[in-house]
């Protein structure tokens, strides 16, 4: 009864903000219309379509992922996770960590063990990163050749290589020194319960130290004991990437621009600033970038203006309302539990009242809560990934 009042106030939350998403930049839409109406249908259709190609790989990868860690799954049925997931990192701002929550938690609660279910979704967010680096190399060299590299833009794309080094970095110290990673991860353990303390009137943040390192040492083995299957998940997210790069080429063909060097320059400025800005997926700032970067390969700013708006509408609103309508499909936000779930998590030896979901997570954070971190729930996380033959839906 208590986890379904937080579930129906998590529920309230997200509605909530989803709408005060929809009235601070609702005005976006009125212009997207009037803007789209400018530039050429058949060229925009084909954007609108190669954008939905992105997202369904990006369903591929995840399946691919979880097959990595021993669990089967479809890709059909990750899709609503895929919208799911950037709708909580918009209304949710957290480097996308919120998404990576939501994979776990609906995953948790499929009856898939927690710690496998965080290798799956730590393997993922590596392969978005790199499926963008792949692209964004070969965009640069492109630019390059042309004399229209700007050092700005491949400052700013080293700072995503050098975050994607450290991901890796931290991958195998996890696997082979997790004893050194331990150490150096405990100061920041400390001073998050420092200023959870101070901030929180005495609460302490539950120990997540030794979780994160075990579950970046089991990402690293499931990775070098399927090496066929971890490429599977890295080559359906370079495609998602180039689903995504065609896309913002189509929306500049159908405004008009067709010089590759632009149009490349401009999907890479535009994915760069949708990752460092401090806005949520960088609505606001993505669009002035764009913008300023096209006007640096003399594109109009009336081009460039609309260019910008179709693609961020493309980007950001149609995966944001998908989101709104398919999030209460996955198992984080569903009122009940389905015979084989429940077959499943007994069988994982996870008890049913632990299975809070993500946001409700967020709701109750006492220190009596439990003593351990979501990662320990589970004592048979050291065993070998077994394939899991059962009912795959991660959705109702």
């Amino acid at each position: 009864m208590r986890f379904a009042n937080l579930r129906t106030l998590a529920i309230g939350i997200v509605i909530i903000v989803a709408l005060s998403v929809l009235w601070l930049r609702g005005d976006q839409l009125l212009e997207l219309g009037q803007t789209m109406e400018g530039g050429d249908l058949i060229p925009l259709v084909f954007a609108v379509a190669l954008q939905f190609g992105k997202y369904i790989s990006q369903s591929y990868a995840y399946a691919e992922a979880f097959a990595v860690v021993g669990e089967s799954t479809r890709a059909r049925t990750m899709l609503p996770l895929v919208f799911g997931s950037y709708f909580v990192n918009v209304i949710a701002p957290s480097f996308n960590t919120a998404g990576v929550m939501l994979v776990i938690d609906s995953a948790r609660k499929r009856g898939v063990p927690a710690g496998r279910a965080t290798s799956a979704a730590l393997l993922m967010q590596i392969s978005v990163i790199t499926g963008f680096i792949v692209i964004m190399c070969v965009g640069f060299t492109i630019l390059q050749l042309a004399g229209r590299l700007s050092v700005l833009w491949f400052m700013l794309g080293m700072v995503v290589v050098f975050f994607a080094g450290v991901m890796v970095t931290i991958l195998y110290m996890g696997r082979r020194n997790p004893d050194i990673l331990t150490g150096l991860l405990r100061p920041l353990e400390r001073l998050v319960n420092h200023l959870s303390q101070r901030f929180r009137k005495g609460r302490e943040v539950r120990p997540w130290v030794d979780n994160v390192v075990e579950s970046f040492s089991e990402a690293a083995g499931n990775i070098r004991s399927h090496p066929w299957q971890s490429t599977r998940v890295f080559l359906f997210s370079i495609l998602a990437s180039t689903f995504e790069l065609a896309c913002f080429c189509c929306v500049g063909v159908a405004f008009g621009l067709s010089e590759p060097h632009a149009l490349v320059g401009g999907y890479v400025i535009a994915t760069l600033f949708s990752w460092i800005a401090i806005t949520p997926q960088g609505v606001g700032v993505v669009e002035a970038m764009i913008v300023f970067g096209l006007a640096a390969y003399k594109v109009g700013a009336t081009t460039a203006t609309a260019i910008a708006l179709t693609y961020r509408g493309i980007v950001f609103w149609m995966p944001f309302v998908i989101g709104a309508v398919l999030i209460h499909r996955t198992k984080s936000f569903s009122k009940r539990e389905l015979p084989s779930d429940r077959t499943k998590r007994l069988a994982s030896h996870e008890p049913e009242e632990e299975h809070e979901g993500v946001l409700e997570g967020v709701l109750d954070r006492s220190p009596n809560h439990g003593s351990e971190g979501a990662l320990n729930r589970n004592p048979n996380r050291d065993q070998p990934p077994t394939p899991n033959r059962g009912e795959d839906e991660f959705g109702d």
